[in-house]
C-alpha cells in the first residue's frame, strides 16, 4: 500500500475507533442504580437479543456476553436501560473462517420499556469492538480490528492458503506469467484475506465478505482498473432538480419484477462505471415511457462522449449532455462493447432511444425511494468501501471508512426493501453476474451510506 493511502487507512480507522461507544463511567449517585441484579435484567436482556436476532438463521445468531443496566420508573411500567456485549459468528464462508478470528463482539446499548409485563424496543445502538483494551493519551478506546495485535498464525496457515489460492484460480480461470507473480498474487490474495476479515468485523450489517474474483489486486490495481475518480474530482454540470412526488413510498419496490432492468453487464478492465450507470437510468427510463426494453451501447458513450475519459471515469452528468448532444443512444446489438477507447462510430440512423432532459433528484432518501417506485431506476454513485471483497448481504460500513466525500463508483438503484427488519437498496452493478448477488450490490437504506444520495440523477424521456 502506498504510504499516503495507508496514511488515510490508518486515519480512518482510528476515526472509526472513535466511533465505537465505550460505557460511560457511572457517577458515585448511579452506582447502586447500575448494579442490578442478574435476576432483574434477565427478561429485559433476553427481549433485547432476540429483536437484535430477529430473522437471523440458526447458526448466525448472536448470544449473550456480560451485561450491566439500571431502571427507573416510566409511567405505568419500568425503562430499563442496557449496556451488553453479544459475541456473534464472524463468518459462515469456510473459505473466509481459515483466518485466526472466528467470531466478533458487539457493544451494544439498549432501552426496553417493560409496561405491564410486555417489552418494547426503545433504541439500540450497537457497534464492533474486541475485548481488548488500547491505551490512547488518558483516554481508551477498543482496538476492535482482528489481525492488528499481531497474533501468531496458525502453524498450517501457508499451506491452507495456498490451497485456497489454488481453487480461486481454478474457480476464476487464473493463470499468471511465471512463478514469482503466482507467489506474489498469493501473497496479495493472503494480504487480501485478512483485509476482508477486517472489513467483515467493522460492518454493522449482514453483509459477507471474502474471496471474490477481485481478490488476487492490490487495493491499489482495484482502484485503477474498476473504480472511477473522476466521481469526486471533476465538478459535476448543475441539472435541474426533479419535482417532488407527492406519493409516500411503497415498503418495498423492485423494477427487475416489473421489466425494466436488462440483464448484469461486465465493464472488464475498465473504469466506464459512468457509462453502465447512465445506461441503465435510459434502459429504464424507455421502457416506462416507451414500453419497450432495450439494452443499450455502452460502448459509444466511451468513444463518443468528449466530456468524459472513457476507461479512466466520467460523470452521468456529462453522460446525459453527450447523449442528447449526439441525438441518441445505439443498442448494444448495433454498438457493442469493447472495454477499451475507439474511434466514434455513432449512427443517428441506428439510434434507437432518445433523452429529453437530465434532472438531479433529492438527497432525501425517502423522497428517492417515492420517486424510484413511481418513475424508475436512478443513477448513483458510491464510495466503492469493501465492495472488492463483497460476497452478499446488505453491507453497512461505518460512515469514515465509507466517506459519502470520496465517491469512486457509478451504480443503478433499481429496488429497495427489508430484510430482518434492515432497510436496503438494491444496487446492480456493472461487474458481472459472478460478482455479489448475481451481480447486485445490497446497501443499507436510511443513513446515506458510502455517499449513495449525494449524486442522484436521471435521464428525462418525454
Amino acid at each position: 500500500m502506498a504510504p499516503m493511502l495507508q496514511m488515510l487507512w490508518l486515519l480512518e480507522l482510528l476515526l472509526a475507533v472513535a466511533l465505537v461507544p465505550v460505557p460511560a463511567k457511572p457517577r458515585a449517585d448511579d452506582e447502586q442504580a447500575w448494579d442490578l441484579s442478574s435476576s432483574e435484567l434477565l427478561a429485559p436482556a433476553r427481549f433485547a437479543l432476540d429483536m437484535y436476532n430477529y430473522g437471523r438463521a440458526a447458526g448466525t445468531r448472536a448470544v449473550l456476553g456480560t451485561i450491566r443496566g439500571r431502571v427507573r420508573q416510566a409511567g405505568q411500567g419500568s425503562l430499563f436501560s442496557l449496556e451488553a456485549t453479544l459475541e456473534e459468528p464472524l463468518c459462515n464462508d469456510p473459505l473466509a473462517c481459515l483466518l485466526p478470528v472466528t467470531k466478533k463482539t458487539v457493544l451494544c446499548s439498549f432501552e426496553v420499556l417493560d409496561e405491564l409485563g410486555k417489552h418494547i424496543l426503545l433504541r439500540r445502538d450497537c457497534g464492533p469492538v474486541n475485548t481488548k483494551v488500547t491505551e490512547y493519551g488518558n483516554e481508551t478506546f477498543s482496538s476492535f480490528l482482528p489481525m492488528l495485535n499481531k497474533e501468531p498464525l496458525p502453524q498450517d496457515f501457508s499451506v491452507k492458503m495456498a490451497t485456497v489460492f489454488k481453487d480461486f484460480m481454478i474457480t476464476y480461470n487464473r493463470t499468471y506469467k511465471s512463478k514469482e507473480e503466482a507467489q506474489w498474487r498469493l501473497t496479495v490474495f493472503t494480504r487480501n484475506m485478512v483485509r476482508a476479515q477486517k472489513i467483515q468485523a467493522l460492518d454493522r450489517g449482514t453483509a459477507q465478505y471474502g474471496i471474490t474474483k477481485f481478490s488476487d489486486l492490490t487495493e491499489e490495481e482495484f482502484h485503477a482498473i474498476y473504480l472511477n475518480p473522476l466521481l469526486q474530482k471533476e465538478p459535476v454540470r448543475k441539472m435541474s432538480l426533479t419535482k417532488f412526488v407527492n406519493d409516500s413510498a411503497p415498503p418495498e419496490w423492485d423494477w427487475r419484477k416489473k421489466g425494466a432492468v436488462t440483464k448484469v453487464k461486465d465493464q472488464g478492465m475498465c473504469g466506464s462505471c459512468w457509462a453502465f450507470s447512465v445506461t441503465g437510468n435510459v434502459e429504464g427510463q424507455w421502457f416506462l415511457n416507451r414500453g419497450t426494453l432495450l439494452s443499450l451501447s455502452e460502448q459509444e458513450l466511451l468513444d463518443c462522449d468528449k466530456m468524459d475519459k472513457a476507461c479512466l471515469g466520467g460523470l452521468p452528468s456529462n453522460a446525459y449532455t453527450a447523449i442528447k448532444n449526439l441525438g441518441g443512444l445505439e443498442t448494444e446489438d448495433d454498438y457493442s462493447y469493447q472495454g477499451h477507447l475507439q474511434a466514434c462510430n455513432f449512427s443517428a440512423q441506428r439510434a434507437k432511444v432518445y433523452i429529453n432532459d437530465s434532472v438531479e433528484l433529492s438527497k432525501n432518501e425517502n423522497k428517492m425511494a417515492a420517486w424510484l417506485a413511481q418513475k424508475g431506476p436512478i443513477s448513483v454513485a458510491i464510495n466503492a468501501f469493501g465492495m472488492q471483497f463483497y460476497r452478499h448481504g446488505i453491507a453497512h460500513p461505518l460512515r469514515p471508512l465509507c466517506s459519502p466525500w470520496l465517491i469512486d463508483h457509478a451504480v443503478l438503484l433499481v429496488g429497495y426493501g427489508n430484510r430482518s427488519n434492515t432497510p436496503y437498496w438494491t444496487i446492480k452493478n456493472s461487474w458481472g453476474s459472478n460478482w455479489g448477488e448475481e451481480g447486485y450490490y445490497y446497501l443499507y437504506r436510511g443513513s446515506g451510506a458510502c455517499g449513495v444520495n449525494v449524486m442522484a440523477s436521471s435521464a428525462v424521456v418525454n
